[in-house]
């Protein structure tokens, strides 16, 4: 029996060149899953709606801002850097992470029956060329009709504290999912596709690196 590393990067580091602008642990979680080597160090952008920004166009700023704003610190070490912002949308009204309970209550009210969007921004930030690659990945979500006691029960778990749109599809959330169309990972927070293969592009990291 032996172990395949699916992704490792180009070069042999101490110190990883992939650096996650993302303090979330679910993003943190997916770039892990695929074998990645990355080093993470949080973003201080602040997540606000600009004047006359769409839901779109908000995300994807968010995104190049927060990759971009990490690889500007001359103390943190990195070739790459990623960035990434997610919302959920129900019909066209942003909902983001609730400030309380009775909040959580009413977005989570408000999803049950009903089919709503998740959009996710990413960038990759090459701190060498100073270019960077955005783009913005949408995810439709369908719930199934909800009771008054689930949505109390499970705001009661305290996992919608600090999710957006108050619920987390790869946690006990799940149980309201009836169906997605389109990625999976990026409801999660990562559109983990999108993002490797332009990692790959990059020359960040290969595929099922070549054996000796």
């Amino acid at each position: 029996m032996f172990a395949i590393k699916l992704f490792s990067p180009v070069k042999k580091s101490p110190v990883p060149q992939i650096v996650l602008a993302s303090a979330s642990p679910r993003r943190r979680e997916l770039l892990a899953s695929v074998g990645i080597d990355f080093a993470v160090v949080a973003s201080e952008i602040p997540e606000e709606l600009g004047p006359g920004e769409t839901p779109s166009e908000h995300v994807l700023r968010l995104s190049r801002e927060k990759a971009i704003e990490v690889a500007g610190r001359a103390e943190v070490p990195g070739r790459w850097f990623i960035g990434s912002d997610t919302i959920v949308l129900r019909d066209g009204d942003v909902l983001g992470k609730p400030r309380d309970a009775a909040e959580a209550a009413g977005m989570l009210r408000s999803l049950s029956d009903r089919t709503h969007r998740v959009l996710s921004g990413y960038a990759v930030h090459d701190r060498r060329s100073g270019a960077t690659e955005a783009d913005v990945i949408a995810t439709t979500v369908r719930f199934r009709r909800l009771t008054e006691a689930e949505i109390a029960g499970y705001i009661a778990t305290g996992e919608p504290q600090d999710k957006a749109g108050a619920y987390a599809i790869q946690g006990i959330g799940a149980f309201m999912v009836r169906g997605i169309e389109g990625s999976y990972t990026n409801v999660v927070g990562l559109p983990l596709c999108e993002v490797v293969e332009t990692l790959e592009r990059l020359g960040a990291v290969r595929l099922f690196p070549r054996l000796p």
